[in-house]
Formats: structure tokens, C-alpha cells, sequence
């Protein structure tokens, strides 16, 4: 009831009308009884019948006590009934009463007087079951003691989500005395929560009367204003016996420490997963960008929103890396991997390009020192010692840089560079076990990094020697139009012993050698460059192709068991044709005009330095106009189609004659040499052309000698 004594309503306002029933008297089941003043039955409940048995016809207007009571008892009841009846004072208690069956049942009383207005006194007995009241106070008792007592928080909202009650312990979580929640909401109570989702979920309880379990909130309260804090929250619907709705419960149990440790956990099991993601993303190439690029992508989202990875110029050029301590360091940026497209991507240095970090920076104290540098929080004064720039100062500030950490990229004690991690959304400051993680990804990818860093130092060794032993432009010969290419393998490749060589003879003559030095790697390039070497002082002789070729073959088997492949071709253009040997090459292709491409049919013979195996000297008609295409194998071997098909793949490209040699050449590495071909290329295409001027006596129209005076004609076949 109000203040006023009329009805109240759950929120506390005055009833305008009925209110709903509460079902709690129903439970109990009490009965009520009027005695007249001699003792006699004046009134009689529905109840009463059920408690005692009688019907009102078979109750009203007897004496109770004889009709109730046991003889041995009604001395006292007499004495009791007096006492309610000339004091006026009420009697509450158990009795024992005889029910209509005979038994005897122990029922509490509540008796008091009563006053009509005639002044006539009577006396209301009020009466329930023993047992059933002993047990409702059983579980109002249990259910308060476990209230009070319980170290969860408990609370009971008003269907208007206001607090009705709440226990010591969620007095001791709040921060605050029950009256103080008393006629609150829940935003009012715990501002520092995030109570809406709650509020919202209290709502759906009510609605539906589905309870809410373990919704995880995180804040903090009145009680502890200065640490986050984690409960479980839950809530049940309250109704009545009825059925009617009271409002919500709510419980809240403090897990901070269990879902502290869950978060470890789930941490520590994340950063298991990075690093073995890492172990298995880094370094699958020997390609040094792309192993900076992995090591970026491993790094962000899970570490950082943005990642850089920056080597010493100085490494990568093969120099000592040390830096004093007024010394810049000289940075080239490999990779930069962003979350999104921020501000905090455009101040990062672009890959491939060199910049110069001040003394004072952090990424320069980082690779000086060789230890991670950490800003938890980056305040304005920290940007620029983390930015190259003014400018790159200020895109950091504008993406929200909060939090910066570099560590070293250190393999075999020398520092290489450093990882360069930023957190613009992730809220998170960079902590000391993100450092243990960021070193420990720098450790395992620094090892990558630096073998792709001398590999492809090793590589361009290779290849700066191999360009350097081929010809860079074909010589100017008589009667013939030369093009060559050569395309090494890509970076991730050994450099391969691939070479062709133009030699100009006497007479107007000319040599044109295709080899293929097995293996790969500066051995195979110094091979490759003694090879030809000993080409071009055997060909000075004038030897016939086999021969020179017998000759080649034993200057291989001396180089430590070298073997190499190789074509030789003599073209005369005066006698229109060329002799060519063969040593486990592929054979050349011959293009004539009207005629379709072929394949010279050659004997194949063996690989110079297998040794043992004497050569063969074929000669093909060769008129002005035709072409002859020497090339490796790397031009049409792959791994995933027949040698066959590549090979007639390659005749079809040369059908038209006429076309320029050089466009011929840029098809057939545009369309034959594929990405996935560890393998490089030498190319050479000559077309015969008529000769500017006729042999003069020094220039005699004959076959080549040989190195012992005898004609090796008995080889010659025309195809």
C-alpha cells in the first residue's frame, strides 16, 4: 500500500483500479472461521471445508471445539477462546484438530476478535495446513539466507527495470547501499557499464520469459573505478502463482580472473597458430621482396594494422652493417602491408625505394642497438622520432597511430633490418608479450630473409658473369641476318650455363653455336664461359664441325667432369648450305619460305663429356631467305606438357619467314618460356641473305679442312 493507504502498484504510483491477485494465500490455503460468543460456527470458508472436512451445512451453528477438538484438549481450547474473547489480544499457533475422517492434523492459527456494530463479539480463526506453512517459511528462509550469504551479486527489476532489491554482494560490486539502487535503472546504478545490451536482453526476458545465461559484461564500477572488470550476467523471468509477471532477476558473478586466464589462453593458442603460420608462409621462395612480403601479411591483422619491413641498403648490397652512434641508417623498404587503406600506409616508405633515418630515430636506435623498441602509448612528441618525416609525422597523427614497437631482424649475429609494427584501430597498446611474439616471428623470418639475401646476391654474381661471357651484340657476317636473346631464369632460380656464340670465318663463312652446360650456379657459368672460349680457339682452325666437336668433347671430360650439350654450324653462303654436328642437343629448326617448318633430322650423338662417341657432320641446303632457330631447352622443356607438343608449339610460331628476326625471337620467349620454367634460355635465329660481293681468291668456295687433312665427307648427308 501507498502512503495514502490506497493500492500500490509494482512502480510505487497509487491504483487507479483492481490489482492483479497474488497467489501466495492460495498456496497456503487459508481457511477462515467465525465463532459466536458462545462458541458456536457462524461462518464457514470454501477453505474450511477443505481443511476439515465439513461442509458448511454440516459446521455451521455446531460448538467448534466438539466438532474439532479432542476431548483431551478441551480444557485448553476453552481457556484460549476466553482469552481471545474478554482481552481482545489475537493467538497465533499450531493446534492439533480432528478432521472429519478422524485423523488428527497440526494446523496454524491465527485467532483475533471480533466487533460488529451492534457490539456483539465474535472471534475470526484464520488457518492453514502446518506443513504447508512450515515449508513455504522453509524456502522464504533458504531463500534469503542464500541471498544474503551468496558472493554473486543478486537483484530483483520491476518490470520497468528498476531495482526492488539487492543482496551485500552486489551492494559490495556496485560500489553502492541498496537504498541507493532502490527505484533506479540499471544506466543510473553502473554508469561505467555498458548497460544497454543488458537492458535490451531484461526486456526480451520479460517478454518471452526465455532466461539470458553467462552474457559476458566488461567495465568497471563505483566499487573499483580504475579496473576493468569482468561478470557474468544472468537473467530469469519472476512470476507469480498466478502466473503474473513480477519482473526479472539478475545475478552477476565476477570472472575477471577466469576470463583473464581464457584470454590468455585464447591469446597464447592465437600466437601458437601465427607462429606456426608463419614457420609455414615465410620463406617458400628464395626471392628476398617476397619473403618480406610474407613476413608482412603474417604480421597484420594479428599483430599490427600496419607492417613494414625494412633492410640495412647496406645489407643488401653485401657491406657491413654496423652503424656508430651519430650514424644514419640507410633503409630500403621491402613491404608494407596495411590493414586498410590508411594515412599510416602513405607516411610508410614505398617498397623498393631507399630512404635516410636521423641518428635519433627509432627504427635507427632499433638496428643500432640490436634490441625491439616499444612506445606502448605514442604521445605528439614520440611521432617524429618514429616518422622519416614532418609530413610523415602528420599522416601517423591523422590515421590515429596510438601505439608503435620495432624489433631487429638479426640472423647469424648480424642485424639485417627491422620489423615495423603500428596499431591505428586495433585499441590495444603494444604490451611485452607482443614483443616476445614480434621477435619471435623477426627471429624465424630474418634467418628467410637473409638466405634470399645471398641467393639472389649469388644469383646476380651468376648472372653478371654469365651476361659477361656471352656476346652482347651478334657480329656482322657475310650472307647472314642474326638475332639471340638470352633470358636467365627468374630470381628465385640458379643461374643456368646457357650460352651462343657468332663467329665470322675466312672465306665469308660464319659459326653459329647453341650449348647447354648441365647444372646450374656460378660453377656452371664459369663452365659455360671456358666452354666457349675453347669454342672459339677450336674454330679458328677451321676444323670440320664433328671433329671440332671430338675436340670440345675432351676439353669437357677435363673439366671436372663437366657435361654440356651442344649444336655447331659452319653456314657458307656461297655454297648456299651448312654443315652442322650435333652433341645431345636439341636439333635446330629450319624455316624456308613455302615450305612449312621443320625439325633438322640430325643424329642426336652424346653430351660432350660422356667422351668415347664419335660425331657425325651433316649438311643442309640453306638459300637465302630460309632461317635456321637454335635455342635450349628451357625454351620448350616444361613439366607439364610433352617435349613433343612444346616442340611442334615452337614450329608453329615460325610460319611466317619474313618477319623481322628480333620480333621472332620476343614470340617465342613471350609465348614458349613459361614463369613456372626454372630454366634460362639461349636464343639465336639466322636468315641466309644473298652475299654483298662474290669470293675473291682468298676467300676460296670450299669445304672446311680438317684438323688431320681428312675429309670427313663420308658424314655428309643432305636432308
Amino acid at each position: 500500500m501507498s502512503a495514502a493507504g490506497a493500492p500500490a502498484t509494482e512502480s510505487g504510483e497509487p491504483a487507479r483500479g483492481p490489482v492483479p491477485p497474488g497467489g501466495l494465500l492460495d498456496m497456503l490455503g487459508v481457511a477462515s472461521v467465525v465463532l459466536d460468543a458462545d462458541g458456536r460456527i457462524a461462518l464457514w470458508s470454501p477453505q474450511a471445508e477443505e481443511l476439515f472436512g465439513y461442509t458448511a451445512r454440516e459446521a455451521l451453528g455446531r460448538y467448534a471445539a466438539r466438532l474439532m477438538v479432542h476431548e483431551r484438549d478441551m480444557q485448553l481450547v476453552a481457556e484460549l477462546f476466553a482469552d481471545v474473547m474478554t482481552t481482545g489480544r489475537s493467538w497465533a499457533g499450531g493446534f492439533p484438530i480432528r478432521h472429519k475422517d478422524g485423523s488428527t492434523r497440526l494446523v496454524e492459527f491465527r485467532n483475533m476478535r471480533l466487533l460488529d456494530d451492534r457490539g456483539k463479539v465474535y472471534a475470526l480463526g484464520l488457518a492453514a495446513d502446518r506443513s504447508t506453512v512450515r515449508r513455504l517459511e522453509q524456502d522464504v528462509a533458504l531463500s534469503e539466507r542464500m541471498v544474503r550469504q551468496s558472493p554473486m551479486g543478486l537483484a530483483v527489476l520491476d518490470t520497468e527495470l528498476r531495482f526492488v532489491s539487492v543482496n551485500p554482494a552486489l551492494e559490495r560490486i556496485s560500489g553502492l547501499p541498496a537504498a541507493e539502487h532502490v527505484g533506479r535503472a540499471l544506466c543510473d546504478v553502473l554508469p561505467g557499464l555498458d548497460t544497454g545490451p543488458v537492458a535490451d536482453a531484461a526486456r526480451r526476458v520479460l517478454s518471452t520469459g526465455t532466461p539470458l545465461i553467462d552474457h559476458v559484461v566488461v567495465g568497471r564500477t563505483p566499487a573499483d573505478p580504475d579496473e576493468d572488470h569482468t561478470w557474468a550476467v544472468s537473467l530469469y523471468r519472476l512470476d507469480d502463482a498466478m502466473g503474473h509477471v513480477l519482473g526479472v532477476a539478475c545475478s552477476m558473478a565476477d570472472i575477471t580472473e577466469q576470463h583473464r586466464a581464457s584470454v590468455a589462453a585464447e591469446t597464447a593458442r592465437r600466437r601458437l597458430t601465427l607462429i606456426a603460420d608463419a614457420s609455414a608462409r615465410i620463406g617458400t621462395t628464395l626471392e628476398l621482396e617476397r619473403t618480406a612480403r610474407e613476413l608482412a601479411e603474417v604480421a597484420v591483422p594479428e599483430l599490427a594494422d600496419v607492417a613494414a619491413v625494412d633492410l640495412l641498403d647496406a645489407v643488401v648490397e653485401g657491406r657491413p652493417s654496423a652503424l656508430g652512434p651519430a650514424e644514419p641508417a640507410v633503409i630500403r623498404a621491402l613491404a608494407v602491408r596495411p590493414e586498410d587503406d590508411s594515412d599510416a600506409v602513405r607516411a610508410a616508405d614505398p617498397p623498393g625505394g631507399i630512404a635516410r633515418y636521423a641518428p635519433d630515430r627509432l627504427v635507427t636506435e632499433c638496428v643500432r642497438t640490436g634490441e625491439a623498441v616499444l612506445v606502448p602509448r605514442v604521445k605528439d612528441e614520440d611521432l617524429p622520432r618514429i616518422a622519416r618525416s614532418p609530413r610523415a609525422a602528420a599522416l601517423l597523427a591523422r590515421a590515429g597511430l596510438h601505439s608503435y614497437l620495432a624489433v631487429p631482424l638479426i640472423a647469424r649475429g648480424e642485424v639485417l633490418g627491422a620489423l615495423d609494427l603500428k596499431r591505428t584501430r586495433d585499441t590495444r597498446p603494444f604490451d611485452s608479450d607482443d614483443v616476445l611474439l614480434a621477435r619471435e616471428l623477426a627471429a624465424r623470418a630474418a634467418v628467410q630473409i637473409d638466405n634470399a639475401r645471398w641467393y639472389q646476391n649469388a644469383h646476380n654474381t651468376a648472372l653478371t658473369l654469365q651476361r659477361s661471357l656471352l656476346p652482347s651484340d651478334p657480329p656482322v657476317t657475310t650472307g647472314l641476318e642474326v638475332a639471340s636473346r638470352y633470358q636467365p631464369a627468374g630470381v628465385t632460380s640458379e643461374v643456368g650455363g646457357d650460352w651462343f656464340d657468332v663467329i665470322p670465318l675466312e672465306g665469308g663463312r660464319t659459326v653459329l653455336v647453341v650449348g647447354d652446360v648441365m647444372g646450374s650456379g656460378i660453377e656452371a657459368a664459369a663452365t659455360m664461359g671456358r666452354l666457349r672460349t675453347a669454342t672459339a680457339t677450336l674454330t679458328a682452325l677451321g676444323l670440320d664441325p664433328a671433329v671440332l666437336l671430338g675436340h670440345l668433347d675432351r676439353t669437357t671430360s677435363a673439366l671436372d667432369h663437366s657435361i654440356a650439350t651442344c649444336v655447331y654450324v659452319v653456314h657458307d653462303p656461297w655454297l648456299r648450305r651448312c654443315r652442322i654436328a650435333n652433341a645431345g642437343h636439341l636439333p635446330p629448326a629450319r624455316v624456308r619460305p613455302g615450305r612449312p617448318p621443320e625439325l633438322l633430322d640430325l643424329p642426336t650423338g652424346v653430351p660432350l663429356g660422356v667422351g668415347g662417341v664419335e660425331f657425325s657432320t651433316v649438311t643442309v641446303d640453306f638459300a637465302p631467305g630460309d632461317e635456321l632457330v637454335l635455342y635450349t631447352d628451357g625454351l620448350v622443356e616444361t613439366r607439364h606438357h610433352t617435349l613433343d607438343e612444346r616442340l611442334g608449339l615452337m614450329l608453329s610460331l615460325l610460319t611466317d619467314p619474313a618477319r623481322p628476326l628480333d620480333e621472332t625471337c620476343d614470340d617465342l620467349l613471350t609465348t614458349l618460356h613459361r614463369p613456372d620454367n626454372h630454366d634460362d634460355v639461349a636464343l639465336l635465329i639466322a636468315r641466309a641473305r644473298e652475299p654483298d660481293r662474290p669470293p675473291t681468291q682468298d676467300e676460296p668456295p670450299a669445304p672446311a679442312r680438317t684438323a688431320a687433312g681428312h675429309a670427313r665427307r663420308d658424314h655428309d648427308r643432305r636432308p
